[in-house]
């Protein structure tokens, strides 16, 4: 069992399943560009406390026929529309990763088997049956699928898509070797869960994080262990790639974020930069970079997204201040554009979306659908005419895997006077978070809450 300071780990307590966990006090530490953020307008969508519940918009709600539900701000147009199009269950366990590619979802579970499935509608095309099932990562890039397994060792498959789903596994890193070589092989393996997968494209280096501390590197060419590191204290939760220089970012539930550089010309890999602005376990990391900015995301237990701007002359990331809004801990997060998705322990995914040129962010919408924890989500890009339309993919510990669809309007300036205080009538508003958790779940955390006290 994994400690943290004298609690347990976040995810030492979600992947199991059978321990609870306090999230830790929530900080009311601000930064300067948080402050200066401030000053602009934020808007949180209301959430019904009960089914006769009702929302007043300046335009009328949608008939009752239609599927979309209104996510309405105090402007004169609606910001979003989401519609939650399928939602599966099935009796294999807890599904612990999603990935998309191609048009085919991939998930892994506590079964043995990735399934794979049909983009939008999800009708089954087949799976893929490993040797060894808990697949807690899935990567796909192009037409190679990395899932990593309960042996701590990682899969490397092709898929092709014709008439039928097909499959053939290329290698299991690390490989199989002679007795002779039994020694080495062994030092490339992780000891403990590969939690997290990152690929960088340009050099086909592959990352694993694992619960025993190091992230390694892998050669896709030769399937080869080029590098590694011990990376944090603790468990490695979540490990992205800058695809623009090949930065390395990994989270872990030391509370930190770090930085690495792969050193030129060679393949070691040297740690450039530390963020720790909390002490509460990190869980999940994002990066959105483009040709203007680039903005780091990660999510903590005690429910805050904290998120970092890179500047353009050094390079380094200075933080920007931090999302709130969960209850409970951010387990994952997406970014795709200007938004970011973030699923959580109390059940619910928020749709964020950042101004363009600022560090300004909204929340736009909370979905509510799952009665579990929210483990992990996957998103896509549907180009509309007007709208940005995207497709998000969400599983939760209730055993369920649910598709939205979300329809995004273009951003509009908001011209409302934030600074007088005394104003009644102040547009911001607040509501109160009610997750509709599972009775199995709030046993757990009730149990969990007595234990520390």
């Amino acid at each position: 069992m994994e400690f943290y300071g004298n609690k347990k780990t976040l995810f030492t307590f979600m992947d199991e399943e059978r321990n609870g966990m306090q999230s830790p006090a929530r900080l009311s530490v601000r930064s300067t560009h948080q402050e200066m953020c401030e000053q602009k307008l934020q808007f949180s969508p209301p959430r019904p406390s009960s089914a006769h519940s009702a929302v007043v918009t300046l335009l009328p709600p949608p008939s009752p026929e239609s599927p979309w539900t209104l996510s309405p701000l105090q402007t004169p147009s609606p910001s979003i529309l989401y519609s939650c199009i399928a939602s599966l269950h099935r009796h294999e366990g807890n599904i612990y990763s999603i990935a998309v590619a191609k048009g085919i979802v991939f998930t892994g579970s506590d079964s043995n088997r990735i399934r794979a499935w049909r983009q939008p509608d999800c009708i089954e095309r087949g799976y893929i049956k490993a040797s060894h099932g808990e697949v807690r990562a899935i990567l796909a890039h192009g037409n190679m699928l990395f899932t990593t397994h309960r042996d701590c060792k990682v899969r490397y498959w092709n898929f092709t898509l014709s008439d039928n789903f097909r499959t053939k596994k290329v290698s299991t890193m690390p490989r199989r070797s002679s007795f002779l070589s039994f020694s080495k092989t062994n030092s490339q393996q992780h000891k403990d869960c590969v939690s997290c997968i990152a690929y960088y494209h340009a050099e086909g280096l592959l990352y694993t994080g694992s619960y025993d501390k190091t992230v390694k590197a892998w050669r896709v060419l030769d399937k080869k262990c080029v590098d590694s590191f011990v990376a944090h204290e603790s468990n490695v939760n979540a490990i992205v790639v800058n695809q623009d220089d090949g930065c390395v970012f990994t989270c872990s539930a030391d509370g930190s974020v770090k930085i690495w550089r792969r050193v030129y010309r060679e393949n070691s890999h040297t740690l450039t930069m530390t963020l720790k602005f909390q002490q509460s376990p990190v869980n999940a990391l994002a990066l959105r970079s483009s040709f203007n900015n680039c903005f780091l995301y990660s999510g903590s237990s005690d429910g805050t997204i904290n998120f970092w701007e890179k500047e353009k002359m050094s390079g380094r990331f200075n933080h920007g201040g931090f999302l709130q809004g969960h209850r409970f801990a951010v387990l994952c997060l997406v970014a795709i554009e200007k938004l970011i998705f973030s699923g959580s322990e109390d059940t619910t995914i928020r749709v964020w979306r950042r101004e363009e040129g600022s560090c300004f962010h909204e929340c736009l919408a909370v979905l509510d659908g799952h009665r579990g924890p929210v483990r992990c989500l996957a998103a896509c890009l549907e180009m509309e005419k007007v709208v940005m339309g995207f497709l998000l993919y969400s599983a939760s510990l209730d055993q369920t895997f649910k598709v939205w669809r979300i329809k995004v309007m273009p951003e509009e300036k908001i011209c409302v006077e934030y600074s007088d205080q005394s104003d009644s009538k102040t547009r911001t508003m607040e509501y109160e978070m009610s997750p509709v958790l599972s009775p199995s779940w709030v046993e757990k955390k009730i149990k969990t809450s007595n234990y520390f006290q």
